[in-house]
Order: C-alpha cells, then sequence, then structure tokens
C-alpha cells in the first residue's frame, strides 16, 4: 500500500479502515495467499534526511511497535507492506520497504525459480551494489537490479530492465518466464506503481479515484470529507468496499504519481539490457 498527499497520521490507512492493508493481514481477499503473517514493513518521508523505515518479523496484526509508531507517525508519502514468503527465510532483512538513499521499494510477487537464476542475476551487479544486500529474498536483488539499470533517473525503464534481464535469463536457462511484479517505488516526491506478470495473470493492483467523485458518491463520511484533490492511493486490494472509490490497473501496466496528485499511466513492458541500449 502507498500514500502520496496531504499529511496524515499512518495508522488512518494502516490500521482504521475497514479492509486496511493489517486487515488483509489476516483476511486477504484477492491475494495469492490470505494470510501474511511472515513479517511486515512500512517506510516514510517527513522532516529527516531520507525516508524512515520500520521492518519487522512479526505478523502485522500483532505487531505492537508498528500499531504505535503508525500512532504517532504523521507522512505525505509512505509505503507499506505484509510478507508472505515465497520460499526464502522470514528475516527482518527479507522484509519489504527495501531502502537506498532517498529511495524505497515494494515488491508483492515473486520470481519463480530465483534459485536458478540468483547467481546470475547477482553478477549482473557492481560489488557495492551486491555489498548493500543484506538478505536471500528475490525483491530486493530485482530491485538493486533496477537501480544498475538506471531507476534513479528512469525509474520505469530500470524496472522494465530488470524484469526483462530476469525472463531473458530463465530463458536462456530453458526455463519458461513466471514472475509477478506489483511493485511501488518512491524517491520521496513520485510515486510509481508497476502491474505485471510474464503469464498476463497479475497480482491485482488499484488506485483511488479523485477526491471529488468519492465525495460525490458518499456524502457527509467525515474521513472521506478530508481528502483532497491531490491524495492519493495505491493498494492491492480495496481499503473498502465502497462502490465507485477504486480503479483498478490494468495489466501490464505503469503509474506515475508526481507532487501535487497529477497522475499518468504508460504500458509496462519489459525488455533485455542489450535491447535498451
Amino acid at each position: 500500500m502507498a500514500w502520496h498527499g496531504q499529511p496524515v497520521l499512518i495508522d488512518e490507512l494502516l490500521f482504521k479502515t475497514k479492509h486496511s492493508l493489517i486487515d488483509q493481514s489476516l483476511h486477504s481477499k484477492l491475494g495469492a495467499e490470505t494470510t501474511n503473517g511472515d513479517g511486515n514493513g512500512v517506510g516514510w518521508y517527513g522532516g529527516g534526511d531520507g525516508p524512515g523505515v520500520y521492518r519487522s518479523i512479526s505478523p502485522g496484526w500483532a505487531d505492537a511497535n508498528l500499531r504505535h509508531i503508525a500512532a504517532h507517525v504523521e507522512s505525505p508519502l509512505f509505503l507499506a507492506h505484509v510478507r508472505a514468503s515465497s520460499g526464502t527465510a522470514v528475516q527482518q532483512s527479507n522484509c519489504h520497504p527495501f531502502p537506498h538513499g532517498r529511495w524505497l521499494f515494494v515488491h508483492n510477487g515473486l520470481i519463480n525459480d530465483f534459485h536458478e537464476i540468483r547467481r546470475d542475476m547477482l553478477l549482473a551487479l557492481d560489488a557495492q551494489s551486491v555489498g548493500e544486500i543484506e538478505g536471500s529474498a528475490d525483491s530486493e536483488v530485482l530491485f538493486h537490479l533496477a537501480l544498475g539499470f538506471g531507476l534513479e533517473h528512469d525509474p520505469i525503464g530500470g524496472l522494465e530492465q530488470a524484469v526483462g534481464f530476469a525472463e531473458q535469463t530463465l530463458r536462456d536457462k530453458g526455463i519458461a518466464p513466471a514472475l509477478q511484479t506489483s511493485i511501488g517505488v518512491s524517491d520521496g516526491e513520485h510515486l510509481w506503481a508497476v502491474r505485471y506478470s510474464s503469464e498476463g495473470k497479475s497480482r491485482t493492483l488499484f488506485r483511488s479515484r479523485d477526491a471529488e467523485t468519492i465525495k460525490g458518491l458518499h456524502p457527509g463520511d467525515a474521513r472521506i470529507d478530508r481528502l483532497l484533490d491531490s491524495d492519493r492511493i495505491v493498494v492491492s486490494e480495496p481499503l473498502s468496499e465502497l462502490p465507485g472509490d477504486w480503479h483498478e490497473i490494468p495489466e501490464a501496466t505503469a503509474l506515475t504519481i508526481a507532487p501535487g496528485g497529477a497522475w499518468e499511466t504508460r504500458p509496462f513492458a519489459p525488455r533485455s539490457p542489450a535491447a535498451a541500449s
């Protein structure tokens, strides 16, 4: 889940909505797993230099520290994640978000047969990037691969090349690519989100509709009345069942949200780095 807009207390979205991310950690309706209890994390931007990050192996619903922090941290831009391991260890270094300088990265999905190409992906990184990797998760390696392909200058292009590299490496080993890449990335000003899978059956991803439309559909709701036109939410599952509040991001699509709330979408088309150059 990601928020981009006016400063809000993190717990307003993380805990207090009807189908909040913490509720989804126990009762996911659209995810691959109903329960996502292998860790949680939140990264936020505020008055400090770069993002603040909290990560824990505790299930989100049972993490008293997360609940305390979320009730006291106000932020205009934050990303949160609840984890269901795809096979790698349940440890703090494998929990999202993954930070790098001003950047935050969250990923819902997996690289099938990651163990077959992990070495190839690490060999594509420079020594500094390899040294920064703390865990064993495919998500963290994918993030650093995208950084190596220029994510800090062209976030969508860097992600397209990283995903394309992973798919091509699998093909070279005679393995049909099967990546699920529902991704959120931020530099503290912009927010980027990607929905893509190799097989065209991606994990769900939604963005909130504009505030005026939501207010018109639900007059008199105090929480909705506080929404500004610049407020945006991106989430794997809608935070409420209120009709008309959510727009599903299409398959193979990248979403960009700029300061002030302006947004645009474009096709997400993975390509190998050789083809990109």
